[in-house]
């Protein structure tokens, strides 16, 4: 797999836009870039292959689907060890609430990214399935209250 600073300007400029649009077709990319819808489809094809582009997803509307409510919760462990990890990593892949989780440094060892419906369904979340989990010592809640800044596309090429 070749480095990130072997991708040349044309590569850079790709990347960029398709993660504003990943429906461009390799006519509309080709246009963009100065290319061929060939030599376009060619290199898309090639930064795919290469696992520079690792998928393509749908954006949704939150509230068009019932979801109201945004929060990032903080996980503290009750002890370190491999099985707690192990545990509260189902827990955290079964439940479709949590839509992202990353582990830490410093006082919480996981940060989770979740939507509900509702501040009744967060509640539920964290009383019913986060707090009674024997791997959880603590949870702390922030509710997202106004999007500033959503999955911004990553920064490509010099800054």
């Amino acid at each position: 797999m070749r480095d990130s600073v072997t991708l040349d300007a044309t590569d850079s400029r790709l990347l960029a836009e398709i993660q504003k649009n990943a429906m461009l077709t390799a006519q509309d990319l080709g246009d963009r870039l100065n290319l061929s819808a060939s030599q376009a489809a060619r290199r898309r094809q090639r930064l795919e292959t290469e696992g520079y582009i690792t998928g393509y997803r749908a954006t949704l509307a939150p509230e068009k689907i019932g979801l109201a409510v945004e929060a990032f919760i903080q996980v503290a462990m009750a002890a370190h060890t491999e099985q707690n990890a192990t545990d509260f990593l189902r827990l955290a892949r079964a439940r479709p609430e949590i839509v992202a989780a990353w582990t830490l440094t410093g006082e919480a060892d996981y940060l989770l990214r979740v939507w509900c419906a509702d501040l009744a369904a967060l509640n539920r979340l964290v009383q019913q399935f986060l707090l009674p989990h024997p791997a959880v010592a603590r949870v702390q809640s922030q509710i997202v209250l106004d999007r500033i800044k959503t999955d911004a596309p990553l920064p490509i090429g010099p800054s």
